[in-house]
């Protein structure tokens, strides 16, 4: 049976976009840390939209991770012919003074495990000739942020890979595309590693999507074979204007200001 692998749904964009997916009648795989939240929406997705709903409970935070979820796909005999790597995390801060463990651990999860998943799961696509690869990465993706200092990086890396990605696959007839969000009302900023004075004045005058916006954006670009999309019209006009400043200039912009704004 074919399936449409979702990371991170437990909440936000994931779970937004796992609603979105099943009212299409995507049949789902659903993929966070959480079991006892995990069973409770695949049995609600599948009673509401009448579709499969299954769920592979894997910290993909942690080395190992992505080839056990690979593992347990091809143990349920599933086929995962869409796979959306949702998954990631952030932090805020000086980089000198934040936890290096927990730094480590963003870049699993958001770049080692996205990779993992895409390597283990395309082989399977180029097989058969079909597939759809979704990386999301954000709005960070297209800036050095400084005080977000590894976050940034770790999506500017989602960006680099994706989009060479595309053209990789291309010949084998697989569709991969970048998505990019930009600041969204989930619980992204609520964690220890954001949760605290940098973050709040970082994300300060941000614009702000809901993720039910941003899934709907997610299926459009879907539908529509894009490769890159930015989420939001303001967020992408930002992006574009910000690919004409050298990088280096926003940089000590960005910092300067925030430094002041912390009373720095």
């Amino acid at each position: 049976m074919n399936v449409t692998l979702i990371t991170g749904t437990t909440s936000g964009i994931g779970e937004a976009l796992a609603h979105q997916l099943a009212a299409k009648k995507h049949n789902l795989l659903l993929v966070a840390r959480t079991e006892k939240k995990l069973k409770e929406q695949s049995q609600y997705l599948s009673s509401q939209f009448g579709i499969v709903a299954d769920f592979i409970v894997a910290d993909l935070g942690k080395p190992g991770g992505a080839f056990y979820v690979y593992e347990q796909a091809k143990k349920k005999n599933l086929n995962v012919n869409i796979l959306v790597n949702n998954a990631g995390i952030g932090s805020s801060g000086e980089f000198v003074t934040n936890n290096l463990q927990s730094e480590l651990e963003l870049l699993q999860l958001n770049n080692s495990s996205l990779v993992a998943l895409c390597s283990l799961f395309l082989a399977d696509m180029k097989s058969t000739g079909s597939g759809t690869i979704i990386n999301v990465g954000s709005m960070a993706s297209f800036f050095p942020i400084p005080y977000m200092s590894v976050y940034a990086a770790s999506k500017m890396f989602v960006r680099s890979f994706t989009q060479a990605l595309t053209e990789e696959c291309k010949p084998y007839g697989i569709k991969v595309m970048l998505f990019c969000p930009g600041f969204t009302s989930t619980n992204f900023m609520n964690t220890s590693a954001n949760n605290n004075a940098w973050g709040k004045i970082l994300t300060q005058g941000a614009i702000e999507q809901t993720p039910e916006q941003v899934a709907v954006q997610v299926i459009k670009a879907l539908e529509r074979r894009k490769s890159i999309h930015v989420s939001g019209f303001q967020n992408a006009m930002s992006a574009k204007l910000g690919s004409l400043i050298p990088s280096t200039t926003l940089a000590r912009v960005f910092a300067q200001r925030k430094r002041k704004e912390m009373g720095l």
